[in-house]
């Protein structure tokens, strides 16, 4: 299977399959705490043990080169078997024993030979259309990540079956990538300097883009992590009749896979930093406002929170295809995984402030505190339109 449509399809479907051992545990958690069986501190602990071990796991693989020097294909089905397994075993150790903890580090550190990897060999495929072509891929795993508050929404699933379920995908998912082609904009990196990524990341151009990265990562997962903790609260506000919070939180995060789609489409036309910059704008401005809004009525409240679903994700495949077309190409694999190392280390601080900033400053305050990263990412894109090496964005098209 070596064409690009084939290829690009298997790759993002493999790519959905994987990526749900991330959020196997998150669902699953979820249950066991209605019934008491965990504390959400438990619960809080495995979470972030997936985030730091994604961060080893991208920081390790960023110092060696690993996703160019090694055929990505092979990198991706080890990480997901690994990772599988480790999943697989949390039947065995249960949920509330130091080993889980241990067992979704690992888990969290072979995503870092998914996640960037795919985008990796998407790139690869990708001559214009880099930003629709990673923007299908981050839109698919946005409704990947969404998936499991619609099955707390619609069914009582064992916690168990939803372990097995999510490690049997990420074993599908590592046969399948085995299958693919690689695109004629793949390369592979001749030789091995450890941390030259970190060299090319002071370039000015590349710095700017991944500072962009990084305002839109200050504010993506503690919304993601909180908004469904926080609709709950603004619905009862409200005091109207309401879908549940758990299918709205759906959603609200699944709406956001057509906003990378589109702006996808968009930003290949219209200029990169362009739409980063407006799509940071209005998400900000959601941030800002939506804790004001469920005295308005939950119509008012559901629109708000659909808006900000849609456009706090849909920068987020344009920063990857910036930095895709600014560094070298036999450091293309290894500048996305810096990337998101430093993005995901960031997440863990926001979503572990959240609590803080709710009992300080309460729902209606908290979530305006997000609006500073996006804010930041705007004036950092907005910088990077001056530089010389924005000329390779888009096509010319800033």
């Amino acid at each position: 299977m070596t064409g690009k449509l084939a290829s690009v399809a298997v790759l993002v479907l493999a790519e959905v399959l994987a990526i749900t051992l991330w959020f196997s545990a998150t669902s699953a958690a979820a249950s066991l705490i209605e019934a008491g069986a965990i504390s959400r501190q438990q619960a809080g602990l495995l979470t972030g043990a997936v985030q730091l071990g994604f961060v080893a796991g991208t920081l390790v693989s960023a110092w060696y080169g690993l996703a160019d020097r090694l055929d990505p294909r092979r990198l991706f089905a080890a990480a997901a078997a690994i990772g599988a397994t480790a999943n697989l075993l949390v039947l065995v150790a249960g949920f509330d024993t130091a080993a889980t903890v241990g067992l979704r580090f690992v888990t969290g550190a072979m995503m870092a030979g998914v996640y960037p990897v795919g985008m990796k060999i998407a790139a690869g495929w990708a001559d214009r259309g880099v930003g629709l072509l990673i923007g299908i891929l981050v839109g698919a795993l946005t409704f990947g990540s969404a998936l499991p508050h619609l099955i707390a929404a619609v069914s009582g699933l064992d916690w168990r079956v939803t372990i097995v379920v999510s490690s049997a995908a990420a074993y599908l998912a590592a046969g399948m990538i085995l299958t693919i082609g690689l695109g004629p904009r793949h390369t592979v990196s001749p030789r091995f300097i450890p941390g030259e990524a970190w060299t090319a990341l002071r370039r000015p151009a590349l710095l700017l883009a991944n500072a962009g990265y990084l305002g839109h990562m200050f504010e993506l997962y503690a919304m993601w992590a909180w908004i469904g903790v926080f609709l709950g609260w603004g619905l009862m506000e409200s005091g109207r009749a309401a879908p549940s919070a758990s299918l709205l939180t759906f959603v609200v995060i699944a709406s956001g896979g057509a906003g990378s789609i589109v702006a996808g489409v968009l930003a290949d036309r219209f200029g990169r930093t362009a739409v980063t910059m407006a799509a940071m704008a209005v998400s900000g401005t959601c941030a800002a406002l939506i804790g004001f809004v469920p005295p308005l009525g939950p119509a008012v409240l559901i629109t708000v929170a659909v808006i900000w679903g849609v456009t706090i994700v849909a920068d987020s495949a344009q920063f990857s295809a910036a930095i895709a077309e600014l560094a070298e190409p036999r450091l293309i694999g290894t500048m996305l995984t810096l990337q998101t190392s430093l993005g995901f280390l960031l997440t863990f601080g926001t979503i572990q402030a959240m609590p803080l900033l709710i009992e300080a400053l309460t729902w209606r305050y908290a979530f305006a505190v997000l609006a500073i990263g996006p804010a930041l990412g705007v004036l950092a894109m907005w910088r990077l339109r001056a530089q010389p090496d924005s000329v390779k964005i888009a096509g010319g098209r800033r």
